[in-house]
């Protein structure tokens, strides 16, 4: 205790356990050190509705405790210097969390941030059930026992005094954080790391920020889109009755209505099965397939167009789905400032994103949902995106000449490879005046069509590890016909099959992956071991990292390309001072709000920053950001 000082305005509030300063004598002290633990306690979770209640700042040295419920200006000033510090580390741990409140209460915006959390993501990634809580850190790096059970009293002490042992709780994760830093950066510095932790450490200041600024919601336009869609998805579940009832051996489900004084006549059914019980439908479908083991979506899309019955009973799950997950309930996710403020999973095995509480990233694709999400008064979003993302990182990857040179030529990249998959077949199915053969683009002749969809489905299905079983399931064909139809695109595509055979390999021999230049993100498989490689008996596991090893290099050098973006575009508003807010980001595409009049002046900065970050990885300047301005959010 002889190294934590606790700072509080209320003299009352002053334990005489500790020694005591002003955070003037405070902030002097803390410059002299090139590396800090900072660490929050709040009354809850939400920012915009709970209070910041202690702030502990400090080295291995000595830790400040500061209370936070009577800071004024002056004080908010002097711990910017800190805080707001390009000279100084600062550690965190899930820095996500502290930043905003740290931003919402004392108006700091932190820099130079180190997220242990992060950063044990990146050296552990890919690695099941290995923990990544503070306390998982702090056992594994110190050998030492923390325990959070003090933490859940800061909720109950909004106007009381701190007591001892939540003082002296909140200067050990300071003086903790020190430590793990340390061992940290030597482990990212051996593993060639350093370069994607730095990534990641300058990214979470802006997803921080993202999930700060939240999004607006026109309540109005989202509640009537949810009406529709249950009263889109009621009128589905009467299908489903109907056709149920047409075959012969369903007819003892059939329902003997009885109208009910308290229910609409448009709620009664005609069939008495529960079409969201699974148990009910398997009991069904079983009728029809005794193999099928249930009714999820991926065991039961193998059997999707082999009855009529579940092709409208997927239709059904999938608009119900949207009536329940994305219904009125929604209005849950508004915070007390009256915004969406999405929580970011930074790092998944990949390198990619996810969101959750809501999952913004779910939200459908179509405009009809994203057009809720809306622009203050004045102000409209500029919104950019990567060009065929994944195509290029493929294209540049594996060096293939015919995607190189139909990106090149800006020609339609799916019929050009659907010409060379089918050959005769496509020549033969031209129509009079095809697109494709006058200027090389999308035509829509009815057989191209139909061709350019199976091969644009290989094209993407390359980025997740796409097989022939799912193949055949996404475009309604045999397995034979898939595996026919895989086996033509590699014949037309030999540096594409190399490419993702060499991924293959790599994975499977050293047991990790790793994305391009400059980053070399690696993905670590946890399964694998030196005497698998090769083994017989691990031909089933061996084939589950093959398959990761060849789309995780595709998707982390996307998810690396987009994080770039976002990290160039916040230096840049912030080093010009741009009234320019970044509020969103799904895979490829970020979304910025500005005032209007500014809007075609920095539909010009976004474009180019956009394509900065592309060519520090896809380094041939091929991709380009398609950057637009609207109203409201859109794809």
């Amino acid at each position: 205790m002889n190294n934590i000082f606790f700072i509080s305005k209320n003299q009352a509030l002053i334990a005489s356990s500790f020694k005591t300063c002003t955070i003037e004598e405070a902030v002097e002290d803390l410059l002299t050190s090139k590396v800090l633990g900072v660490d929050t306690e709040t009354e809850g979770l939400d920012f915009t509705c709970k209070k910041l209640l202690m702030l502990q700042i400090g080295d291995s040295e000595r830790q400040y405790v500061i209370d936070c419920r009577d800071l004024n200006y002056a004080d908010q000033v002097q711990l910017t210097r800190v805080l707001n510090n390009e000279g100084i580390v600062k550690i965190f741990h899930n820095a996500k969390f502290d930043y905003k409140f740290i931003k919402h209460y004392l108006k700091i915006d932190t820099v130079n941030i180190h997220d242990t959390y992060l950063c044990e993501k990146i050296l552990h990634c890919g690695k099941t059930d290995y923990g990544f809580g503070l306390a998982k850190l702090v056992k594994r790096y110190l050998d030492k026992e923390l325990d959070k059970s003090v933490r859940s009293r800061f909720t109950q002490t909004s106007s009381t005094p701190f007591t001892d042992d939540q003082i002296i709780y909140g200067a050990k994760d300071v003086e903790y954080l020190i430590d793990i830093y340390f061992q940290q950066v030597d482990l990212l510095t051996m593993q060639t790391l350093f370069n994607v932790a730095k990534l990641e450490n300058q990214a979470v200041i802006v997803f921080s920020e993202i999930e700060y600024n939240g999004l607006e919601i026109d309540t109005a336009a989202w509640k009537k889109l949810a009406d529709k869609n249950k009263q889109e998805s009621l009128h589905l579940g009467k299908q489903l009755d109907a056709s149920l009832l047409s075959y012969v051996e369903f007819d003892k489900y059939r329902a003997k209505k009885q109208l009910d004084l308290f229910m609409d006549e448009s709620e009664l059914k005609d069939s008495t099965v529960n079409w969201d019980s699974p148990s009910q439908v398997l009991k069904i479908f079983q009728t029809l397939f005794p193999k099928i083991e249930d009714v999820n979506g991926k065991k039961l899309a193998p059997y999707r167009y082999k009855h009529p019955l579940i092709d409208e009973y997927i239709k059904y799950k999938e608009k119900s789905k949207l009536a329940s997950a994305f219904g009125t309930n929604f209005n849950s996710y508004i915070s007390c400032d009256g915004k969406v403020h999405t929580n970011f999973q930074q790092i998944l095995d990949t390198g990619r994103v996810s969101s959750s509480e809501p999952n913004m990233q779910q939200i459908p694709a179509t405009n009809a949902y994203r057009n809720c999400f809306v622009a203050p008064h004045g102000w409209v979003f500029v919104s950019s995106d990567y060009s065929s993302q994944e195509l290029n990182v493929i294209a540049y990857g594996s060096g293939d000449p015919v995607f190189l040179k139909s990106l090149r030529n800006n020609e339609d990249l799916h019929s050009v490879c659907a010409e060379l998959v089918f050959a005769d077949v496509w020549k033969n199915a031209a129509e009079h005046d095809c697109i494709y053969y006058q200027y090389t683009q999308k035509c829509e002749c009815k057989e191209h069509k139909k061709l350019r969809t199976q091969v644009k489905t290989i094209n993407f299905g390359l980025a997740y590890g796409m097989g022939p079983k799912k193949l055949s399931e996404t475009i309604n064909c045999s397995m034979a016909e898939a595996k026919q139809l895989i086996e033509k695109y590699f014949k037309a595509f030999p540096k594409i099959k190399r490419f993702l055979e060499d991924q293959g390999e790599f994975g499977k021999r050293y047991g990790y992956v790793t994305t391009f230049f400059p980053f070399y993100r690696k993905r670590w498989f946890d399964s694998w071991t030196p005497k698998m490689y090769g083994d017989r008996d691990s031909f089933m596991e061996l084939g589950s990292i093959e398959r990761a090893s060849k789309n995780t290099p595709i998707q982390g050098s996307s998810a690396d390309m987009t994080k770039l973006a976002l990290v160039y575009l916040y230096k840049r508003i912030k080093k010009h001072g741009y009234p320019v807010k970044i509020v969103m980001t799904v895979h490829d595409q970020i979304d910025t709000i500005c005032p209007q009049e500014f809007a075609e002046e920095w539909k010009v900065y976004m474009t180019e920053e956009m394509e900065k970050a592309a060519n520090q990885i896809i380094r041939n300047g091929l991709l380009k950001a398609e950057t637009s301005i609207t109203k409201v959010w859109s794809k």
